[in-house]
């Protein structure tokens, strides 16, 4: 017999769900639910599809798809800063969840503007995307993220909590973690602690901040305002901040930094300074562990974080619809030098 001119290596050019049901044995429909990861075919069905689906070569016509549904197998997620060591790992156990779904993810930063949040949302939001993860904005009007919502766009929220409990929410015990970190300060003896943070207004900053009194507070420390310092700290003001603080008449012998990018600060202005306080890092990053002594920190598990709130985000994709869930997950102190050590003047 000649052969068919039309066929692959095992079957049909361009094969179809009807070829791999043929092949499969199977109807029509148990191909289709297999292909779209309905959990209720049973084991001896799936493998037989997939066996066909194997041995044709067979590829679903997403666009056809994407046209009958109106929705992409794709997810989307939205964070602050893509630079950011913490949002760098979020995002790789994001993408990790998604790929093992076998959906597509789209990434965008939107740079600390809200007006560039509410725009990548409202653009994901008209591309019918499944879902997103999402930092959310803390600034200005943030009312969008329940339109996008309400247009059926699935959302999880991570790192900071939904604005309004209108959604999942994936977030740091930032209060109690922080808390315990200036206690384990305070239990080697120190007792002028200073703080630095990124802006006062996030969420984080507030809840790390506020950990940061209730350990004072407990140890029966006064609070002292000029111990505490806001800002972005790239624009050079913690430096600013610090040598003030350093120049005192009773200066700091310690200091907790409420993120990674004001800890990096900090360790650039005490490059240029003789004194060496004890220093506490909220966030762990890459080599903080090699410098000498080690960083101490409070590590977050930016990696659970952003596969928690992608199986979540999955979950409602697949049809869940109970109340709006906050999971809190803990930070683990790290001691490794840096903070270990008693007050030196």
């Amino acid at each position: 017999m000649a052969p068919d001119k039309h066929r692959g290596r095992s079957g049909p050019t361009h094969p179809t769900m009807k070829h791999v049901a043929a092949l499969a044995g199977v109807g029509l429909s148990t191909v289709s639910r297999v292909v779209n990861g309905d959990p209720h075919v049973s084991a001896a069905k799936s493998a037989a599809v997939h066996r066909a689906i194997d041995e044709l070569g067979y590829r679903r016509n997403e666009s056809a798809r994407q046209f009958r549904t109106g929705a992409t197998e794709t997810v989307g997620l939205v964070i602050e800063d893509v630079t950011d060591p913490f949002f760098s790992q979020l995002t790789q156990s994001v993408e990790d969840v998604a790929r093992d779904r076998g959906s597509m993810l789209l990434v965008a930063s939107y740079r600390r503007e809200n007006d560039r949040a509410r725009q990548i949302v409202n653009s994901l939001s008209a591309r019918r995307l499944e879902g997103i993860v999402v930092t959310p904005s803390e600034r200005g009007d943030v009312s969008y993220y329940a339109t996008a919502l309400e247009s059926g766009l699935q959302m999880v929220f991570v790192d900071r909590p939904a604005p309004g409990d209108i959604a999942d929410a994936v977030i740091s015990d930032n209060r109690a973690s922080s808390r315990d970190g200036v206690a384990h300060l305070i239990a080697q003896g120190h007792r002028r602690i200073a703080c630095l943070t990124d802006r006062a207004h996030l969420y984080t900053v507030v809840e790390r901040l506020g950990g940061y009194r209730e350990a004072l507070t407990a140890a029966g420390i006064t609070y002292d305002p000029a111990l505490v310092h806001s800002s972005v700290p790239e624009d050079g003001q913690h430096r600013v901040a610090l040598a003030r603080m350093l120049d005192s008449t009773d200066p700091p012998t310690a200091i907790f930094t409420c993120n990674n990018r004001a800890t990096l600060s900090v360790l650039g202005a005490l490059r240029h300074r003789p004194e060496t306080p004890a220093l506490l890092g909220f966030d762990d990053f890459e080599l903080a562990e090699s410098l000498t002594p080690g960083l101490s920190v409070i590590a977050q598990d930016p990696f659970a974080m952003g596969r928690i709130a992608t199986e979540q985000l999955f979950q409602r994709i697949d049809g869940y619809r109970g109340p709006a869930r906050t999971t809190l997950l803990p930070a683990t102190l790290r001691a490794r030098g840096s903070a270990e050590r008693g007050p030196v003047r």
